[in-house]
C-alpha cells in the first residue's frame, strides 16, 4: 500500500512522537510549527526518537500552514486544546476537499468546531477526533522526544459520523491496530479521562508545582485524592449516560493504556508508581494538567450538565477552585463554547448534530 502523506500541526512532544512513528511505518510527514522558532531546527537537524519508537527521521517542515496544507493528504492537529481554535482558524482557508484532519486529542467539541467552519466556507472535509493521544511522549529537546507509550486501544469518531469506519481505516493505516468507531465527537469528547485525573492531582499537590518540586505524580494520587477523582468520574459517566453514549471507566482507560491489573483507582494508583516511578507531576503553574483541562475539560462537561440537567457540583466546584488557586477564570478561557453556540441546545439537538452528517 502507498505512503500517505501526513502534515502534522505542532511540534511538541505529541506532534513530534506522531511524526516519528509515522515515518517509521514508512510515511510522509511534514511538520508545522504554529509557535515557531523560526526556522525551526529541524530544517538543520534530524528528529530523534527514543523509546517505544526509536531512530533518527527527517521530515518535511512547512514555513506556514498554506505550505503544509498543500504537501498533506491528511492533517493531524497535535497542539493543547487551549490551541485548536488558533490553529484550526489558520488551516481552515487552506484546506482542500476531500482532505482529512485528525485532531488529536480533540476536547470541547473542537472537531465540530472545524468541521463546520469549514462546512461554511463551502470546503467539504471529513474530521476524525481522538479522545486521547495514540502515543505518551515528552520533548527531550527541539529535535528529539522520548516515547513512552503506545496505546493498545483508542476510539475514533469522525464528522460526517457515517465516516467513522473509514477513519478507523485511515488511523489503522497509519499507526498500526488498535483502533475502534465511535459513534460521534460527543462519545470522543466524553471519553477523556485527563480532566477528572489532572485537576485533583493538580490543585491537591500546588504547592509542589509552585516551588517547581519534583513528585511522581502517581505517588501523590494518594487514596483521598482518587476518591475526589473518582466523584469527577461519577458525573462523567451520568453525562455520558444522559447523551446516550457509552464511555469505558477510568479504571479501564489505565487497564488499556497501561496494562494495569488493579481494580480500585487508589490501587491502580500505587501499581504504576511501583511500575514506573513516575512521570512527574508538573513543575510550572501554566501546566496543561490547569489550563487545558479545566476551560476545555471540566467547565465543557459542566456546561454539557446544564445542557442535560444532570447535576455536575464536584466538577464544578473542582473547576472553581482550580480558578482560585491559579488566579484566573477558567471558564472564561474555553474560546470554543461561544462560537460553538452550545448555550441553546437540547440533548436531543446536540446529539444529532455531532451524529448526523450526510456524505
Amino acid at each position: 500500500m502507498p505512503a500517505h502523506h501526513v502534515g502534522i500541526v505542532g511540534v511538541g512532544a505529541i506532534g513530534l512522537a506522531s511524526a516519528a512513528a509515522l515515518m517509521d511505518r514508512g510515511h510522509a510527514v511534514t511538520l508545522w510549527a504554529p509557535r515557531g522558532p523560526a526556522p525551526h531546527p529541524l530544517l538543520s537537524a534530524p528528529l530523534t526518537a527514543q523509546g517505544a519508537v526509536s531512530g533518527e527521521f527527517r521530515p518535511a517542515v512547512a514555513a506556514d500552514p498554506a505550505a503544509l496544507c498543500a504537501a498533506a493528504d491528511t492533517l493531524l492537529v497535535a497542539v493543547p486544546a487551549n490551541g485548536h481554535r488558533t490553529v484550526m482558524d489558520a488551516i481552515l482557508p487552506h484546506l482542500r476537499p476531500g482532505q482529512v484532519v485528525i485532531v488529536s486529542s480533540m476536547a470541547s467539541l473542537s472537531a465540530l468546531y472545524l468541521y463546520e467552519a469549514a462546512q461554511a466556507r463551502g470546503v467539504a472535509v471529513t474530521v476524525a477526533a481522538f479522545g486521547t493521544t495514540v502515543l505518551t511522549a515528552r520533548r527531550t529537546d527541539p529535535c528529539a522526544v522520548r516515547v513512552m507509550t503506545r496505546r493498545a486501544a483508542l476510539g475514533v469518531s469522525a464528522l460526517p459520523a457515517p465516516r467513522a469506519d473509514e477513519m478507523v481505516a485511515l488511523c489503522t493505516r497509519l499507526f498500526g491496530d488498535g483502533f475502534s468507531a465511535q459513534a460521534n465527537v460527543l462519545e470522543t469528547a466524553l471519553t477523556n479521562i485527563n480532566p477528572e485525573a489532572h485537576g485533583p492531582l493538580a490543585v491537591f499537590n500546588w504547592t509542589r508545582i509552585e516551588r517547581a518540586e519534583h513528585w511522581p505524580q502517581y505517588h501523590y494520587m494518594t487514596p483521598r485524592v482518587a476518591a475526589v477523582i473518582e466523584r469527577l468520574e461519577a458525573e462523567r459517566q451520568a453525562l455520558a449516560a444522559a447523551f446516550g453514549v457509552q464511555v469505558r471507566s477510568i479504571e479501564r482507560h489505565f487497564a488499556q493504556s497501561f496494562g494495569t491489573r488493579s481494580e480500585r483507582l487508589a490501587d491502580i494508583a500505587a501499581e504504576l508508581h511501583a511500575a514506573r516511578g513516575g512521570p512527574p507531576g508538573p513543575t510550572d503553574t501554566g501546566t496543561r494538567f490547569l489550563a487545558e483541562d479545566m476551560p476545555f475539560g471540566l467547565v465543557f462537561c459542566d456546561e454539557l450538565g446544564r445542557i442535560a440537567g444532570v447535576p455536575t457540583p464536584a466538577t464544578r466546584t473542582m473547576a472553581d477552585v482550580a480558578s482560585l488557586i491559579a488566579g484566573r477564570d477558567f471558564a472564561a478561557d474555553n474560546d470554543l463554547l461561544l462560537p460553538l453556540g452550545l448555550a441553546g441546545e437540547t440533548i436531543e439537538s446536540l446529539v444529532a448534530r455531532v451524529s448526523g452528517g450526510a456524505d
